[in-house]
């Protein structure tokens, strides 16, 4: 079971700047989440597109200049980043989970991640873009087939895990509010991975586990992987 530092390791610094990407990747996370919106043409990573909710700004997030956005304090005194500061601090060590958030960032992505594989240590296997927005996950196939997209829910629906399917997709993402074990055989029996969000309680790392999901987003990677490690320890005991 993968371990996805969510939003970086946001249960011990500031979530989406580069301490919390710091933070998971001193504590060897599987794959670290991010999430990007468009501001003055420049992919940032940010959760909400009000930035009150994560840093001392006001407004919206497409409603402000670059300049203006990088004054502003995100925890910690530190700025919002911007995805390639991003991209260059992780330097391939890692998978990496871009959850888009905003409309038109398809195509920067795109060349943004293209000059990541040429210059700061991925590849592109190492890449997966997941959205609510699944009209953007189809954009992204359209321009590049072969890479990873993970439609993102936070429902039930009634025909389960087919709208991965449809997309094409690698893997789908659903609220731990939703999960249950018929929608995890649906996607699996699809070929799809199923990650859920947001697991950080213990007794959710079990479950999930013992429902054989493929991964969790956490805010907190150690506890979550000091667990799943010892749950193998377990199984490998008791097989």
């Amino acid at each position: 079971m993968l371990v996805f530092a969510h939003r970086g390791a946001s249960g011990h610094e500031p979530e989406n700047t580069i301490l919390a990407i710091q933070q998971a990747l001193a504590m060897k996370v599987d794959a670290i989440e991010i999430d990007v919106h468009l501001c003055d043409g420049e992919l940032i990573v940010i959760h909400d597109r009000w930035l009150h909710k994560s840093t001392n700004g006001t407004g919206k997030v497409s409603d402000i200049s670059f300049s203006e956005l990088r004054k502003l304090d995100a925890g910690k005194g530190q700025p919002v980043p911007t995805l390639e500061e991003v991209l260059v601090e992780i330097n391939g060590q890692c998978l990496v989970n871009v959850e888009l958030k905003a409309d038109k960032t398809v195509i920067p992505l795109m060349e943004l991640v293209n000059k990541a594989v040429a210059e700061y240590g991925f590849t592109y296997n190492q890449f997966l873009f997941s959205s609510f927005n699944h009209h953007l996950l189809y954009e992204i196939k359209a321009l590049n087939k072969d890479l990873n997209i993970g439609a993102l829910t936070a429902s039930s629906p009634i025909d389960y895990a087919a709208f991965a399917e449809q997309l094409n997709a690698y893997s789908v993402h659903i609220d731990i509010d939703f999960v249950s074990a018929n929608f995890i055989d649906d996607a699996h029996q699809r070929g799809l991975q199923v990650y859920v969000y947001t697991v950080d309680d213990e007794i959710d790392i079990i479950e999930m586990h013992r429902l054989g999901v493929d991964g969790i987003f956490s805010n907190y990677p150690t506890r979550s992987l000091v667990k799943i490690a010892h749950l193998k320890n377990l199984s490998l005991l008791n097989s």
